[in-house]
Protein backbone atom coordinates (compact mmCIF):
# COMPACT_ATOMS: atom_id res chain seq x y z
CA UNK A 1 0.00 0.00 0.00
CA UNK A 2 1.42 3.13 -0.39
CA UNK A 3 2.15 5.89 1.71
CA UNK A 4 -0.46 8.55 1.99
CA UNK A 5 -0.04 11.92 4.10
CA UNK A 6 -2.47 14.68 4.07
CA UNK A 7 -2.12 17.42 5.77
CA UNK A 8 -5.72 18.96 7.67
CA UNK A 9 -7.24 20.68 9.60
CA UNK A 10 -9.78 19.16 11.85
CA UNK A 11 -12.82 21.54 11.16
CA UNK A 12 -12.14 21.64 7.14
CA UNK A 13 -14.87 19.72 5.20
CA UNK A 14 -13.09 19.41 2.25
CA UNK A 15 -10.20 17.84 4.70
CA UNK A 16 -13.22 15.69 5.82
CA UNK A 17 -14.35 14.56 2.26
CA UNK A 18 -10.70 13.78 1.40
CA UNK A 19 -10.07 12.03 4.44
CA UNK A 20 -13.59 10.26 3.92
CA UNK A 21 -12.94 8.90 0.28
CA UNK A 22 -9.33 7.68 1.20
CA UNK A 23 -10.56 5.92 4.06
CA UNK A 24 -13.71 4.29 1.76
CA UNK A 25 -10.84 2.87 -0.11
CA UNK A 26 -8.88 0.89 2.66
CA UNK A 27 -5.93 3.33 2.41
CA UNK A 28 -3.49 4.24 5.75
CA UNK A 29 -2.99 7.92 6.03
CA UNK A 30 -0.93 9.53 8.19
CA UNK A 31 -2.77 12.61 9.26
CA UNK A 32 -1.09 16.34 10.16
CA UNK A 33 -3.35 18.36 11.25
CA UNK A 34 -1.39 21.96 10.86
CA UNK A 35 -3.45 23.85 13.65
CA UNK A 36 -2.55 21.68 15.78
CA UNK A 37 1.66 21.60 14.68
CA UNK A 38 1.58 24.86 13.22
CA UNK A 39 5.17 24.39 12.44
CA UNK A 40 4.19 21.72 9.59
CA UNK A 41 2.31 24.05 7.66
CA UNK A 42 5.25 25.99 6.40
CA UNK A 43 6.48 22.00 5.58
CA UNK A 44 3.10 21.34 4.14
CA UNK A 45 3.65 24.89 2.10
CA UNK A 46 7.27 24.02 0.69
CA UNK A 47 6.48 20.43 -0.39
CA UNK A 48 3.15 21.77 -2.18
CA UNK A 49 4.75 24.71 -4.03
CA UNK A 50 3.48 27.71 -1.89
CA UNK A 51 -0.05 26.19 -1.82
CA UNK A 52 -1.26 27.37 2.09
CA UNK A 53 -4.84 25.70 2.16
CA UNK A 54 -5.47 22.73 3.38
CA UNK A 55 -5.99 19.64 2.77
CA UNK A 56 -2.69 19.09 0.97
CA UNK A 57 -2.61 15.31 -0.05
CA UNK A 58 0.62 13.64 -0.61
CA UNK A 59 1.08 9.92 -2.11
CA UNK A 60 4.52 8.04 -1.93
CA UNK A 61 5.88 11.44 -1.66
CA UNK A 62 4.15 13.08 -5.09
CA UNK A 63 2.18 15.79 -4.02
CA UNK A 64 -1.57 14.94 -5.27
CA UNK A 65 -2.96 18.22 -3.98
CA UNK A 66 -6.18 18.93 -2.25
CA UNK A 67 -9.74 17.42 -2.20
CA UNK A 68 -9.99 18.51 -5.50
CA UNK A 69 -7.71 16.83 -7.31
CA UNK A 70 -8.15 13.70 -5.44
CA UNK A 71 -11.86 13.44 -6.14
CA UNK A 72 -10.74 13.77 -10.04
CA UNK A 73 -8.18 10.95 -9.65
CA UNK A 74 -11.19 9.05 -8.57
CA UNK A 75 -13.57 10.05 -11.40
CA UNK A 76 -10.73 9.13 -13.41
CA UNK A 77 -10.58 5.61 -12.39
CA UNK A 78 -6.64 6.82 -11.52
CA UNK A 79 -6.97 6.50 -7.55
CA UNK A 80 -6.66 2.88 -6.67
CA UNK A 81 -3.96 2.33 -9.08
CA UNK A 82 -1.97 5.37 -7.18
CA UNK A 83 -2.92 4.27 -3.95
CA UNK A 84 -1.71 0.43 -5.15
CA UNK A 85 1.90 1.47 -6.40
Amino acid sequence: MAKVEVYATEWCPYCKRARKLLEEKGAKYQLIDVMMEPRRKKEMMDRANGRHTVPQIFINDEHIGGCDELMALEAADKLEATLSA
